[in-house]
């Protein structure tokens, strides 16, 4: 009697996915007729293949990809090196060697595809920009970033920006990171700028600033989708704990 239950339970299910995703209603009589391995046969062709298409399904594959091998990508860009030494293939080793935190060796390559590059590739250096940041080359970064062309994305413009932001934090120009972090902190829409800008005013001793930044995260958090949080949850879990404890203060 359970496996009945079961069965009827996954037809139903089956049923309920084909008439709302407007799948062919031939289906239907296989799923009621054949049952389980109607049921089997409709996830094998229209379920199954659907779920690459979903973005938390490819993120999540992606990263379980990464877990169990996380050199696969950076192994695929060297032997793709090796036929042929392009720009594209630097750059495309550099944002492998970048997703493994090997931020040097990236940067090596960024260098090397810019210098492959004719004319000027701003996407180019803002790699280079953040693998230096990354490997703590701070002074590097700053001159890569401050010369950098603006483009007519204003987004582009903000994640450069950003990472300019963060050079002069690292290399202790706190009014200047202040001032770029406020200005990105009231257009992107994420809450880096803003966590980033809360963390600086905390080390100089302004935690009323501090906590007005923070407030602004947690409610911008609420209309994040879940991907934005999940992504940055790290970050999102120490905003809301600081925020906690300045709300206490």
């Amino acid at each position: 009697m359970p496996l009945i239950g079961l069965s009827i339970i996954i037809q139903l299910l089956c049923a309920v996915h084909c008439v709302r995703q407007g799948r062919n209603q031939l289906w239907l009589m296989v799923i009621i007729f054949l049952s389980i391995p109607g049921c089997l046969a409709y996830a094998i062709f229209e379920i199954f293949p659907y779920m690459g298409a979903n973005r938390e399904v490819r993120a999540v594959k992606a990263a379980a990809i990464r877990k169990l091998d996380p050199d696969r990508e950076v192994r695929r860009a060297r032997e793709a090196l090796e036929l042929a030494d392009t720009a594209a293939n630097r750059t495309a080793l550099g944002d492998a060697l970048a997703e493994t935190g090997a931020w040097r060796e990236a940067a090596d390559h960024y260098r090397r595809a810019l210098a492959k590059s004719p004319g000027e590739d701003r996407p180019g250096r803002v790699r280079l920009g953040r693998a230096l940041l990354e490997s703590g080359d701070a002074a590097g970064a700053k001159r890569e970033l401050e010369t950098l062309p603006p483009t007519a994305s204003q987004a582009e413009n903000d994640r450069s920006a950003l990472l300019l932001a963060r050079a002069h934090d690292d290399l202790g120009e706190s009014e200047a990171a202040l001032a770029l972090y406020a200005d990105l902190g009231r257009r992107m829409a994420g809450g880096e700028a803003l966590c980033r800008q809360a963390a600086l005013l905390i080390a100089k001793g302004r935690p009323a600033e501090a906590r007005a930044a923070l407030e602004e995260v947690a409610a911008r958090v609420k209309r994040l989708d879940r991907m934005e949080r999940l992504g940055n949850a790290d970050m999102y879990d120490w905003a809301a704990r600081t925020l906690a404890e300045l709300r206490g203060t």
